[in-house]
């Protein structure tokens, strides 16, 4: 097969994944945590969807931020083999030698644009796609597994992300399954939408965790490459509509966590209804 013909399988592969995400009929996974005891009420399942509008400094997940697939490395299961080179058509990577004199690839990452081909020669699994796709019923079918603990617990199932509602007609889907199924769940949510129908499911969810940073929309700019207009906006709509909310507020030095900031996001709750209750989050270092 010629570099034409793979170019152009590759294009039709592109175009049918987009196609799949903008119609709903796929989602793109990032991860899959079984066992959960952080995000929300019991024993949970939490799904990662991919693909975030914010751009936070302190973001512990920037793997999840784009909206596509990409590569991912890790450089620890590289034996330096070197059949990753030839097959990259923009010549994105190469071999380079360790101090300890093995060889590993590197990625230039201004270069690569994620077709696919190295991860298929890869045996030992270095390279692989970060993000995997799922249908509804496909995507069910693994939290179902854990549907004993929701029971027992008083759990379910959390999407999050990056930001859930940028893959809105999936997640209606999968959320109507959910609830068709009497399963509790709950969106860990930045707030930012601003389409129709990423607001109607945050309006279906059972529970809502908020991140709410600052309210200094300059800082809020600074600090997440958008202002938070969109965000307050769709915390008191919701507030308004009774919706079950867990707010939690990130405290990270110089960005949000002076008495200034912290006083005004609790005066700005304290204005508004269900909201269950506030939690500070402490920064750390483990992501």
């Amino acid at each position: 097969m010629n570099d034409a013909t793979d170019t152009a399988d590759g294009t039709r592969a592109l175009v049918e994944d987009t196609r799949s995400l903008v119609d709903g009929t796929r989602g793109l996974v990032s991860q899959i945590i079984h066992g959960s005891f952080v995000d929300g009420h019991g024993v949970r399942t939490t799904v990662f969807l991919k693909g975030c509008p914010l751009r936070c400094l302190w973001c512990c997940n920037p793997e999840g931020q784009d909206r596509g697939r990409e590569i991912k490395y890790t450089s620890a299961h590289c034996t330096g083999c070197a059949k990753c080179v030839p097959v990259c058509p923009r010549a994105a990577i190469s071999l380079e030698t360790e101090p300890d004199g093995s060889t590993r690839a590197r990625i230039d990452r201004r270069l690569c644009d994620d077709c696919g081909r190295c991860i298929e020669v890869c045996y030992l699994g270095a390279l692989d796609w970060f993000g995997k796709y799922y249908t509804v019923d496909e995507l069910f079918a693994e939290v179902k597994k854990d549907e004993k603990f929701y029971s027992a617990s008083g759990g379910g199932v959390t999407v999050g992300g990056g930001e859930p509602t940028l893959q809105p007609s999936f997640l209606r889907r999968f959320l109507k399954k959910c609830r068709e199924a009497y399963i509790h769940a709950a969106l860990d949510t930045c707030l930012y939408t601003t389409t129709d129908e990423g607001v109607r499911a945050l309006e279906e969810a059972d529970l809502l965790l908020c991140d709410i940073k600052t309210l200094d929309p300059e800082q809020h700019l600074r600090a997440t490459g958008k202002r938070n207009d969109v965000i307050l906006r769709n915390l008191r709509h919701l507030s308004a509509r009774g919706k079950p909310m867990i707010v939690r507020i990130p405290l990270i030095p110089g960005h949000t966590d002076s008495p200034e900031n912290l006083r005004a996001v609790i005066e700005l709750l304290c204005t508004l209804r269900s909201i269950e209750r506030v939690d500070l989050l402490p920064v750390h270092e483990y992501g």
